[in-house]
């Protein structure tokens, strides 16, 4: 039975949509789009165990090099990906890593490179359901520092910068519409973007930052290129490796967060021998 609806919880406080409970959630927790992209993060673990599969909302929890996390799909655009946000935080989760595809916009940006977000563009129109138009939207320093951190180590190529989030994966993001519909501002949306130093289109990473900052939780993305815009290119090629970025960022995120102890925040120093 659900307790209510306003709060639409099962028994142990399981939640409507991702169906976990907070007995089952660890604190950190790596957010694909795609349900098919949560077994190949999985996959790279040392112990894991599907929790539920309901609606696009599949959920896996294990261990990566014995740190505790969880891997949830979100489905496509920021709607879905709010509701994955709330019902996490409620059972506990309070770091949220975005793992996903993206389009680049700058040219120097190659298929199959990664994009960490410092900041998004608020295009979609979830996050607005929140807060004013102006409040930003931005990641966590700390997990922006581990994704650079891992990225590094593994030795791949990245981009760290703005993104933007929209809610329409064609006209949203310059391309054409159904019988190649387009209005005005349609067409110089990419050149306005790139000239603002926009890295990349995608559709959640806003609404993740925004909810955080609210939330006083702490939230970062890696994106996979897939698409380059500016040469008209498109391929399925990053995956692999935005997914062991967000994996091995977690590793460092809990090497720095049991360095800070009682500390709020994380800084260089504390990795110093002598401090």
């Amino acid at each position: 039975m659900f307790k209510s609806a306003e709060e639409p919880e099962l028994e142990g406080g399981v939640q409507y949509h991702v169906r976990i409970s907070p007995k089952q959630a660890e604190r950190y927790a790596l957010l694909p789009g795609d349900p098919d992209r949560v077994p190949k993060i999985s996959s790279m673990w040392e112990e894991v165990e599907e929790v539920s599969k309901h609606r696009q909302y599949v959920v896996h929890r294990g261990k990566y090099k014995g740190v505790g996390l969880l891997a949830v799909s979100t489905g496509i655009g920021s709607p879905a990906t709010a509701i994955a946000i709330e019902e996490l935080a409620r059972v506990g989760v309070d770091t949220f890593i975005r793992v996903g595809s993206t389009g680049a916009i700058q040219p120097e940006i190659r298929l199959g490179d990664l994009v960490i977000s410092v900041g998004a563009v608020r295009m979609e129109g979830t996050s607005s359901q929140y807060v004013i138009e102006g409040y930003p939207a931005v990641a966590s320093y700390e997990v922006v520092l581990a994704l650079i951190e891992a990225a590094e180590s593994l030795g791949y190529r990245y981009h760290v910068g703005i993104t933007a989030s929209t809610d329409s994966f064609y006209t949203g993001q310059g391309r054409p519409g159904f019988r190649g519909f387009k209005q005005s501002w349609h067409s110089h949306l990419l050149d306005d973007l790139m000239k603002a130093r926009v890295l990349n289109f995608e559709m959640e990473s806003s609404v993740l930052f925004t909810l955080a900052n609210i939330y006083g939780l702490r939230a970062g993305a890696v994106h996979a290129v897939f698409a380059q815009r500016n040469r008209n290119e498109f391929a399925v090629k990053g995956e692999i490796e935005a997914s062991r970025v967000a994996n091995e960022a977690v590793k460092i995120l809990h090497e720095w967060d049991e360095k800070k102890g009682d500390r709020r925040y994380f800084y260089p120093s504390l990795l110093a021998d002598t401090c």
